[in-house]
């Protein structure tokens, strides 16, 4: 309106309207002149909270009546309603209730965080949210959150649940793996103990027929010790046989042993008829003996 004054088809006024406000945008925001100005209209005034002129007052928070905090474009207020103070911050899903030694520790984490705090000197109107808490104060279970830190934590969960799925399957997998992997080794080792005991049973067949050869080359030895003794004893009482005592093979002492069953076989069957000739002549001879005895006489 003060611009207009000097008239609407001015250069300068139609400059004013196209360049943007520094009082105020579309989002809502308002500068601190136009918040001071709006105040002003309720006899309200604002005071700066870490200015010398306030600081010299030493006047306890709690005694105040509410502050307006600013950080960028972004103003909340902190006001008491009956006799307990609220964080009435837009971002927050409610009214956050703020104890009375609180308040000066979260008015200083505010300044750390580059909030400007304005104190409200005046006069509040009048609302029904401070007639109310004035005769029943309020007992807070649970604090508000921030607005979309709920579906913020429900992504973050579900990204949670999803990663956990992922990695579970990535789990089972690895773990039927391992067991494909315990089933090849426990076949693997199975075929190796079968190796092994075949293994160990080819040698032992092979120790036994080698233990066999050895006892019946052990048994060959004696028969060859005992036909050299023989052979030296009949060399002793006929005279020496050169020939014979030269050490025999199993096949030539063999073969001496059959010659000599041989012999044995024959001269046996030559003994039988002579033995069944005596026989009979015995038989004849006695006959005539009885013949040449004296009859009796009749």
């Amino acid at each position: 309106m003060r611009m207009a004054e000097g008239g609407m088809a001015s250069e300068e006024y139609r400059t004013f309207l196209q360049q943007p406000s520094g009082n105020m945008d579309d989002s809502g925001f308002f500068s601190i002149q136009v918040i001071s100005n709006a105040l002003s209209v309720w006899g309200l005034e604002l005071i700066l909270f870490n200015s010398r002129e306030y600081q010299s007052l030493m006047i306890n928070p709690i005694n105040e009546k509410a502050f307006i905090c600013n950080y960028k474009e972004h103003w909340f207020t902190i006001r008491k309603l009956g006799q307990q103070w609220f964080n009435l911050n837009s971002l927050l899903t409610g009214p956050e209730l703020i104890s009375d030694t609180y308040l000066a520790l979260f008015l200083a984490q505010l300044q750390q965080e580059g909030y400007s705090i304005f104190v409200i000197r005046g006069n509040l109107p009048e609302c029904e949210a401070e007639q109310i808490l004035g005769i029943m104060r309020v007992q807070q279970q649970q604090r508000p959150r921030l607005i979309g830190e709920d579906e913020a934590q429900t992504s973050a969960g579900r990204s949670a649940a999803r990663s956990q799925t992922e990695m579970g399957f990535g789990v089972e997998d690895e773990v039927v793996d391992e067991d494909e992997e315990l089933k090849r080794a426990l076949a693997l080792s199975r075929q190796d103990i079968d190796v092994e005991d075949e293994e160990a049973d080819l040698r032992r067949a092979i120790q036994l027929s080698m233990q066999g050869a050895v006892m019946s080359n052990k048994s060959t030895d004696c028969e060859v010790e005992n036909v050299k003794s023989g052979s030296q004893q009949a060399g002793s009482a006929g005279g020496p046989r050169e020939s014979q005592n030269e050490m025999l093979t199993a096949e030539e002492l063999r073969k001496k042993r059959q010659a000599y069953f041989d012999r044995q076989q024959q001269q046996a069957q030559c003994n039988i008829p002579q033995q069944a000739d005596t026989k009979s002549t015995g038989s004849v001879n006695t006959g005539s003996k009885e013949d040449q005895q004296p009859k009796p006489s009749q």
